[in-house]
């Protein structure tokens, strides 16, 4: 599914991936198989990507549920309101319909191990966020302990690293201290569990939102689009490593040479088959079931 096509609903939105549809009170959220890479959509799909990103969000937000309440009602179509089980082909698998929350307008990202632009910015200045690193870093060494570097949100391009006094001043400080401490404890529960089935939780990125002044997780919650997920067994730290995630996507645009410009180029089936692949296997570890297709 490129882009879904719910004729008697009105569309609240449509980000990178999700379609997200009114629903009376609550929301629809609906995952597409789109995939982006460096701020853009690009112009292939990811065959049931979509059902990955929701079935892996909905077992995490259900071995979660002790730790922060969520936005999820229901991922049964059968369990849906009319008209939304007349469009059940479209939904089933990848859908869920959730409490409207309002979101909190920050990233919250943890770090376990030195990579991506957290990487980049050590090298720079030996800190992530304003958070000092100890000198002699490599890139992917895991971090003496997980990091709370917080970002702001951009639906057109990069997430900004910010210091978590920014996020104070954004959200109040009672709050960011709440989401500090509720993204820290979250990742640490992933991490338990993620390494008793073999994958690494490099880093990851949380949101949240409040329903009746109740503070809930949102969106999606550890997936291959929103987390760095590495095997185990071939983590050797000291440069990038093999991911299950899109890594192998943007590898792929690097080794093409791909000026990040309009229009986004088309991907060859071997790197779909095996970035299809590599998200199935996360699930799969991670969940401990077959996706449901």
């Amino acid at each position: 599914m490129t882009q879904s096509d719910l004729s008697a609903l009105t569309l609240y939105t449509r980000g990178k991936v999700r379609d997200i549809y009114e629903a009376g009170d609550n929301l629809l959220f609906l995952a597409s198989d789109r995939i982006s890479a460096f701020d853009h959509i690009l112009a292939t799909e990811i065959p049931d990507k979509g059902k990955v990103l929701t079935q892996l969000s909905l077992f995490w937000f259900d071995y979660l549920r002790d730790v922060v309440s969520n936005h999820v009602i229901t991922a049964r179509v059968e369990e849906y309101q009319e008209p939304l089980r007349y469009f059940q082909d479209q939904l089933r698998g990848r859908s869920m319909l959730v409490r409207r929350a309002k979101m909190f307008p920050v990233e919250c990202v943890v770090r376990g191990y030195l990579s991506g632009s957290g990487w980049k910015d050590y090298r720079q200045a030996q800190s992530i966020c304003g958070i000092r690193l100890p000198a002699g870093l490599r890139e992917s060494d895991r971090l003496p302990e997980p990091i709370f570097t917080p970002a702001t949100k951009s639906n057109t391009g990069h997430d900004i690293n910010i210091p978590i006094a920014e996020m104070a001043r954004l959200v109040g400080s009672q709050t960011a201290e709440r989401l500090r401490e509720l993204s820290l404890r979250i990742y640490a529960r992933a991490v338990e569990h993620a390494e008793r089935s073999g994958i690494i939780v490099a880093d990851t990125k949380f949101e949240f939102g409040t329903v009746d002044g109740e503070i809930i997780l949102a969106d999606e919650v550890l997936t291959p689009d929103s987390s760095r997920f590495w095997p185990a067994e071939s983590y050797r730290p000291g440069g990038p490593q093999f991911s299950y995630d899109k890594q192998f996507v943007r590898d792929h645009l690097e080794s093409i040479h791909w000026d990040k410009n309009p229009p986004a180029p088309a991907l060859p089936e071997e790197v779909v088959q095996k970035t299809r692949e590599k998200y199935i296997q996360a699930y799969r570890q991670l969940s401990g079931k077959e996706l449901e297709l």
